[in-house]
């Protein structure tokens, strides 16, 4: 009898505009003020709400068996806006739906990283916690289907004019407590975290501060897809490992406006299935033409157990 197959979709960086601007005392005397001056001058022309509302409405007439959500819901991650994105998120699926990790923006202050993991809380938490928990904790463990979604947080309030991101040494040890433990199980598995782990040029004042550990880490104990957003872009790279290369998959901004080189909004949709000789994983790009998202690139990822590269 042929595998089943299964759809998990990916999108990130919606940057979802709050129904009114965030209250004075907000933003006087934090990164606050110098990332909203930077959306009402130019950002709020890019990252449109009626683009991401075409695109999501794409993503539900897909109907994806599960939806990864990879950070950078809000602009400033103010109070109002945590209510707008837990809005939002509700659209696209309930919290057993949709799995979440949150971005930099929804850490633009200190106050800001406990408020969203209170505040989004259901799609954020691993299989066997407790959803009335106050916070999230990082990284989560989800078993969906074939898959297991593991969740790991970069976002840390940074000095204004940073967008750098951390995972530290004890999210980092729990980690690969996690990832050893899913080497032996029979799971398609799929690292969800908002920076590129992967270094790229001119990236050092937005890069992830231990990347290095964690690719070390990843390309040490395997992992069958990691996906990111932060940069607005669509990418496919490889962390090196001794056995398999692990594909590394970034997305556009999912409200975004095509600008600056930068390419319009667009998600990825992963079909895995379980052959006889290893798992098969092809990824398809559904993004803006003419107004209209429609599938302009489909690539097979995975084929017989081998990732595929090039």
């Amino acid at each position: 009898m042929p595998a089943v197959m299964y759809r998990l979709a990916h999108l990130s960086d919606p940057h979802i505009p709050p129904s009114r601007r965030p209250r004075r005392r907000e933003l006087l005397f934090s990164q606050r003020l110098v990332g909203w001056t930077n959306w009402r001058r130019s950002r709020r022309d890019v990252h449109r709400r009626e683009v991401l509302d075409v695109l999501t409405g794409d993503l539900e007439r897909e109907a994806p068996d599960h939806i990864a959500v990879t950070g950078d819901l809000t602009i400033v991650s103010s109070r109002a806006e945590w209510t707008a994105c837990r809005e939002w998120l509700n659209e696209i699926g309930h919290g057993d739906h949709v799995s979440l990790v949150p971005g930099n923006h929804d850490a633009y202050t200190r106050g800001a990283v406990p408020a969203t993991r209170r505040a989004w809380r259901e799609y954020m938490t691993g299989d066997g916690a407790d959803p009335d928990e106050s916070m999230a904790r990082f990284p989560y463990l989800r078993r969906r289907g074939p898959l297991a979604l593991v969740g790991v947080s970069s976002a840390v309030a940074t000095a204004p004019f940073l967008a750098t991101g951390k995972i530290g040494s004890s999210q980092l040890e729990r980690l690969e407590t996690m990832l050893a433990e899913l080497r032996s199980a029979d799971l398609f598995r799929v690292v969800l975290i908002h920076h590129p782990p992967l270094r790229t040029q001119g990236d050092r004042y937005r890069r992830l501060l231990d990347g290095k550990h964690f690719v070390e880490m990843v390309g040490r104990l395997g992992a069958e897809l990691v996906l990111h957003g932060h940069d607005h872009t669509s990418t496919v790279r490889h962390i090196e490992s001794p056995r398999e290369p692990v594909p590394v998959i970034g997305v556009p901004s999912a409200s975004a406006l095509a600008f600056g080189g930068k390419p319009a909004a667009a998600y990825n949709v992963y079909e895995i299935d379980r052959g006889r000789h290893g798992w098969n994983c092809t990824m398809s790009v559904r993004g803006f033409e003419d107004e209209a998202i429609s599938e302009t690139q489909r690539r097979p990822l995975w084929r017989d157990g081998h990732a595929v590269v090039g």
